[in-house]
């Protein structure tokens, strides 16, 4: 994939076109930005600019076709064994950035949520930045650069991602997808930018399982336990999706504030659920908006401390039931 097959990240794609038509590609990036918004693709289209036959990232020639297929000799691919990238995994990339290029001009390794890199591993990838070989170029993703060393970070040129407009992404989905306006538009919202979380597996929670999730939580009633206690179980069986749920249920509380201010239709996410909104609306109150949606950051950020799932749901949703 070339820089002009990906969406957004104009200024980006421009600082490396200029890079590489002077010939002056650092030899360390640190790609930073939200998850799922083009990093690893804007990564792998400047390797292919770089190792291409026609110097231009054709896409037909055989070495644009490795690094498609990531199966070029040349380029090294460095992802989180488990939970972190151990130092083993770096030690064994610098005996590769040892030797020289088999085919390529240059080397090149992608290091995926380089923020997961243990201490040591992190330590032992400073002596590569510090000693940069003329033959290795280093690119880091991540969405969290703060949990990154800062010894990493001052010696990487740092090349910050932002999330793709909203509008850009409805459009593009409505023509790659066949979506109407609606969907369209709920899932270029509710992805917050991220084209991967549009089209990977939020899409259904988005389209389909919300309206369900949604009637479910605003008909619970802090006077009637067990159906909280239900939901609150059948809640903690969603490990994975769990983090997307709740962003829904904040867009809908935050679509109930913007509407009770008089804010246009337009500005809402849940566009096609505005009569819930208006009676959602008609029993609840600012400070009580607002109470809902402190317990629901206060939520997120347990779950992110690995907290006992299905206690901390039966406080959530006891809190949003008030």
């Amino acid at each position: 994939m070339t820089f002009a097959h990906i969406l957004g990240h104009e200024r980006q794609k421009d600082i490396l076109r200029r890079a590489l038509s002077a010939d002056r590609i650092a030899h360390a990036y640190l790609f930073e930005g939200p998850e799922g918004i083009g990093k690893r693709l804007m990564a792998l289209a400047l390797v292919r600019a770089l190792f291409c036959a026609e110097g231009n990232g054709c896409g037909d020639c055989i070495p644009c076709r490795k690094v498609d297929h990531q199966n070029h000799p040349d380029l090294h691919v460095l992802e989180a064994e488990g939970a972190s990238i151990k130092i083993e995994q770096v030690r064994s990339l610098q005996r590769q950035f040892s030797y020289r290029p088999m085919e390529a001009p240059k080397k090149v390794c992608i290091i995926e949520g380089a923020e997961k890199m243990l201490p040591a591993a992190g330590n032992a990838l400073l002596k590569t930045l510090e000693e940069p070989s003329g033959d290795a170029i280093l690119i880091l993703l991540t969405a969290h650069p703060d949990q990154i060393l800062d010894t990493i970070r001052s010696r990487c040129q740092r090349l910050p991602y932002s999330r793709i407009s909203h509008d850009l992404l409805q459009r593009t989905l409505v023509e790659r997808l066949g979506l109407d306006d609606t969907q369209g538009h709920l899932l270029a919202a509710l992805s917050e930018g991220s084209f991967k979380k549009a089209l990977g597996k939020d899409r259904d929670l988005y389209l389909e399982r919300r309206k369900g999730l949604l009637k479910t939580l605003t008909a619970l009633s802090a006077g009637s336990i067990n159906p909280l206690f239900d939901f609150a179980e059948d809640l903690a069986q969603e490990k994975e999706l769990l983090p997307d749920i709740l962003e829904v249920f904040q867009a809908f509380y935050r679509d109930v504030l913007l509407y009770m201010h008089g804010r246009p239709e337009n500005e809402l996410v849940n566009i096609d659920l505005l009569e819930k909104v208006r009676r959602v609306a008609q029993r609840e109150d600012i400070s009580s908006l607002l109470a809902k949606l402190g317990a629901l950051s206060t939520a997120r950020k347990h779950f992110d401390r690995n907290v006992n799932r299905q206690l901390a749901i039966e406080v959530l949703l006891l809190r949003l039931a008030a």
